[in-house]
């Protein structure tokens, strides 16, 4: 029995979601749009405010994919509703960075400046050079591109020096020890 599948996604007021007969799922709402095809053998019905998918049997397949798309389909809502948001820091001497135009530009102490062009549907803010705020309708989206960006240069555990989320731990190693 799938507890998350089993779940009631409440759709918020200025959420409007239409679904197909095909699964097919379009989710509006103040941050934005998000249309997904989801698999044609649950059964997703809309029932006023509330949004309920079953599944025909009990096969394996049907148990992964019940959870799965309810995930799916309240994280589209929760997107287009209050948007989400992924948080890095950057830490070293000299490294930083800054927005130009639509694209992010990195100073990782490479002999070369490092430029992410930051996808449709996504906003980056960067309030001080070395705080990057990426936020967005979707979740994926948001996160792909965070982790997009941490892999530029990802945090080293002797100094701590690179780019991490803000509430990352980065387990630290002791250097060598003189004799």
């Amino acid at each position: 029995m799938s507890r998350i599948g089993n779940k009631v996604i409440q759709v918020p007021a200025g959420v409007t979601v239409t679904l197909s007969p095909e699964n097919y799922a379009v989710v509006k709402g103040p941050k934005g749009q998000l249309e997904f095809q989801f698999n044609q053998l649950l059964d997703i019905k809309m029932e006023g405010a509330e949004i309920k998918i079953s599944r025909p049997d009990d096969a394996i397949f049907s148990r992964k994919i019940h959870g799965t798309t309810r995930a799916l389909l309240a994280n589209m809502v929760t997107g287009v509703s209050t948007g989400f948001k992924k948080q890095l820091e950057i830490r070293g001497v000299g490294y930083r960075a800054n927005l130009q135009g639509n694209v992010v530009n990195l100073s990782m102490g490479y002999s070369h400046p490092v430029e992410l062009e930051i996808p449709a549907g996504l906003t980056v803010t960067i309030p001080k050079n070395t705080d990057v705020i990426i936020e967005g309708a979707d979740k994926q989206v948001v996160g792909e591109f965070a982790a997009k960006i941490r892999s530029v240069r990802k945090p080293e555990p002797y100094l701590g020096k690179g780019i991490r989320y803000v509430d990352e731990y980065v387990p630290r190693k002791a250097g060598k020890t003189a004799k």
